[in-house]
């Protein structure tokens, strides 16, 4: 019976999708991301456009776990109506009708000098800067929802930590099979001979369920050491109201995170350059195998990617999710002006493309980079070379940062307005660090770690006679 659904499901010629997402001009062109790859020449004819358009309409309508929807929908209260048309800047009666969950004030809406940030669906959501670990905008940052396939973004960056993208595996039976009747699916098969990199595309673009089995049999051996593996890393990442039973985000009861710990997640995904170019991609394809005699054309999901219905100036890559349980949750990456920003919503209604467009306006309209031009070397006594000889013995230290330090703060912020904090952490293999965090008004706005060195003087000693009788 397993065998049964799955080829019920190939009728739907993948092959026709891509026809159809090129004849309406909805591929204009490669995703903006870091090292991506640009989609090769396509030269496709088809017998009727019609056709074509019938047979992927229903395919292409297909949620991404399951076919229904639900809406969950509550009417706007009388009593909030006024609040709710000051959060949105509109004055007018648009008769719009919120989850009960947009009533929420997000917690940054507390932070005194914070901008106020928008009103959204999501039951939690959170907006942080990639690159100062700045949270923007937190609502609900800690309550623990279940991510549905967004779970991915943790299976393929293990993956890539873990698997060589050019090794080849053959599909079991239980990868194969292994998942829910009509779920994310690009119809992997028994015995099907894929390569990593074709199973990460599968997984990131088309969210295919099958192939993060796959690829947490050839990581761990089975699912449920991996499991355990995704378990550990996200602990290695800080995240502590996460855990994480299966490699796809099927519901599971005991499978959940938070807006924070996927943040942290996404963070670490954005980081590694190779699994980076997995959830940027726009679209892929995988050459006929050993057991499907066509060619599979890969889109990605996310809705606002370039050429998408919720297009959005600057987004490069994200991942979808969905679940009758969890209710749609996204994961966002977007950069304008160098300022690389990570969206994670959860709990949210219509892809929660709406709630993601509305906090990344906030994010980029809002705040700005500033340089806390802290110095980049050591202050050292000025010294007469021919004073002074090496010694062979060490000395007292100093510290120094080896970057430049940037923190994340809401337009027209001074420096003066910040305060720093800073920690000393231990390094048994190395020199000891000194953390330094700005914060204003209690938010964290970014940090700067500087790192232990040897003063010059401390490792010279006296010669000159003159210099020694003085």
């Amino acid at each position: 019976m397993k065998k049964k659904w799955k080829h019920q499901h190939r009728k739907i010629s993948l092959s026709v999708s891509l026809a159809v997402f090129l004849s309406f001009g909805l591929l204009t062109g490669t995703c903006a991301g870091e090292e991506e790859v640009p989609a090769p020449d396509l030269d496709f004819s088809f017998e009727s456009q019609e056709q074509a358009y019938d047979e992927y309409a229903e395919y292409a309508e297909e949620p991404e776990e399951y076919a229904e929807e639900p809406e969950e929908y509550a009417e706007v209260p009388e009593e909030n109506a006024g609040e709710t048309e000051e959060a949105s800047g509109d004055d007018s009666d648009s008769g719009e009708y919120h989850t009960e969950n947009y009533y929420e004030e997000p917690q940054t809406n507390s932070v005194e000098g914070w901008p106020k940030g928008p009103l959204v669906e999501g039951k939690a959501a959170i907006l942080m800067d990639l690159d100062t670990d700045a949270i923007l905008y937190a609502k609900n940052i800690d309550t623990k929802c279940y991510p549905a396939s967004i779970t991915k973004l943790l299976t393929g960056l293990i993956a890539c930590e873990n698997l060589n993208p050019a090794d080849s595996f053959v599909m079991s039976e239980t990868a194969a099979y292994g998942i829910e009747p009509g779920s994310s699916s690009i119809y992997g098969d028994v015995d099907e001979v894929f390569t990593v990199e074709q199973a990460l595309m599968g997984l990131m673009l088309e969210s295919a369920n099958e192939m993060g089995m796959a690829l947490a049999e050839q990581t761990s051996g089975s699912v449920k050491k991996f499991a355990e593996l995704m378990n550990q890393r996200a602990r290695e990442l800080t995240c502590s109201n996460s855990h994480f039973n299966n490699p796809h985000g099927l519901h599971d009861e005991e499978h959940y995170t938070t807006a924070r710990d996927m943040a942290k997640i996404a963070k670490a995904g954005w980081q590694n350059r190779t699994f980076r170019r997995y959830f940027t991609t726009d679209y892929y394809e995988i050459p006929p195998t050993n057991i499907m005699k066509e060619t599979r054309y890969l889109l990605n999901h996310h809705k606002m990617m370039p050429g998408r219905d919720y297009a959005y100036e600057g987004v490069v890559g994200g991942k979808t999710g969905y679940t009758d349980q969890s209710g749609n949750t996204l994961v966002t990456f977007a950069r304008r002006d160098n300022i690389s920003l990570v969206c994670v919503v959860l709990g949210s209604i219509n892809g929660a493309y709406e709630d993601t467009t509305a906090l990344l306006d906030y994010g980029f309209d809002n705040f700005e980079h500033l340089n806390m031009k802290v110095p980049l070397q050591p202050e050292l006594p000025s010294l007469d070379a021919e004073q002074y000889l090496l010694k062979d013995n060490g000395g007292p230290y100093a510290f120094q940062y080896r970057t430049r330090v940037f923190v994340t703060v809401p337009k027209g912020t001074k420096r003066s307005a910040l305060l720093r904090k800073q920690s000393t952490l231990a390094n048994s293999a190395g020199p000891l660090r000194i953390k330094s965090k700005y914060y204003l008004n209690g938010q964290m706005t970014g940090w700067g770690m500087q790192y232990e060195v040897q003063i010059l003087d401390g490792l010279l000693t006296i010669t000159d006679p003159e210099v020694l009788s003085a």
